[in-house]
């Protein structure tokens, strides 16, 4: 059942006339407690609002699959003038970007020069840039991206994704990068990743543990309360400082767990979506972690929502009613 659901968020991340609609509606829809402004200076207002409880931010400018060097270039345009911002207003934020959104489908150099343009600003800032991981058609060129740029950059770093077999050696390789451990978003083959929700837990823990034993630093991405508790009772275990972890969470989802978490005097970073192309993130985080819908049933979906939800639903089951037939 749970694949079921999984598989039915990511069919719908992947439609293109919702995206569409999604844009259309936009804040109409309830984007707003999802993400945190379309613009520049709405997703300013927003960090500061958490800054101000202790809270730091990583930031995405959504969109990601770019095949036009035109739209690459519009996001890495994008992202400095982000980096610009945080600079400016003085912000307790980092850059989180997609590769593919600047041009990696594209070509590999010219990728890595929109990156390298990206990265050797943020540096003249002190700011962080942590490279999200995708698929699993681009994560070794993503890796490639980030080999490449450490040669001449230390403000780097990236995602390990539990689902993923190699995720124990990829994790082993990069201990010396600040990595943000996740349990992956995508639908991927059984050649490569876990499908079992309990295997991926599993591996998820154990990367977690891992890393806090030997890595540089933890960024520790869930909602899960009973994953916070086991880190809570790990670190203390085993005497880690909480200056080499922190614990991340979605803007807009549990905040009142947020702020506990800050109060009780952990490191708390909440990952901070902005811009328009909004649609394909938020289905892919319910796919990630169905239980996420319950977190946001009341205050997100409306009656326009849900005519889209609905929509979305009879496209899935004839699209299944079809393969069957077939």
């Amino acid at each position: 059942m749970e694949n079921a659901i999984r598989d039915f968020f990511m069919h719908l991340s992947q439609n293109k006339v919702l995206n569409q609609g999604a844009k259309r509606w936009g804040l109409k829809l309830g984007a707003q407690h999802v993400v945190a402004g379309t613009t520049i200076d709405e997703m300013i207002a927003s960090i500061k609002k958490l800054n101000e409880k202790g809270i730091a931010c990583t930031i995405d400018n959504l969109g990601e699959f770019v095949y036009e060097k035109v739209e690459a270039t519009g996001a890495k345009e994008q992202i400095l003038n982000v980096i610009e911002a945080i600079h400016t207003n003085n912000l307790d934020a980092h850059i989180s970007l997609k590769p593919s959104q600047l041009g990696l489908d594209i070509d590999y150099h010219f990728c890595r020069n929109n990156l390298k343009e990206i990265v050797t600003k943020a540096k003249k800032y002190e700011i962080f840039v942590n490279f999200d991981m995708e698929d699993h058609a681009r994560l070794q060129q993503s890796f490639d991206l980030l080999d490449d740029l450490s040669a001449d950059y230390d403000n780097i770093g990236t995602v390990i994704q539990a689902y993923f077999f190699r995720a124990i050696e990829d994790i082993k390789q990069y201990k010396n990068y600040r990595l943000r451990i996740v349990k992956g978003a995508y639908k991927e083959d059984a050649t490569v990743a876990y499908q079992d929700k309990n295997e991926i837990d599993q591996n998820y823990i154990e990367l977690i543990e891992w890393h806090l034993l030997n890595g540089k630093f933890t960024s520790i991405a869930t909602h899960d309360h009973y994953v916070i508790n086991h880190v809570k009772d790990f670190v203390k275990k085993h005497g880690i400082p909480k200056e080499k972890f922190e614990f991340q969470m979605l803007y807009g989802f549990r905040e009142e767990m947020q702020y506990e978490l800050v109060i009780d005097g952990y490191n708390f970073c909440t990952y901070v979506p902005f811009g328009e192309d909004w649609y394909g993130y938020f289905m892919r985080r319910l796919a990630e972690r169905p239980q996420n819908l319950n977190l946001l049933v009341k205050q997100v979906f409306n009656k326009k929502t849900n005519t889209i939800i609905g929509i979305g639903i009879v496209a899935f089951l004839l699209g299944r009613m079809t393969k069957r037939k077939n």
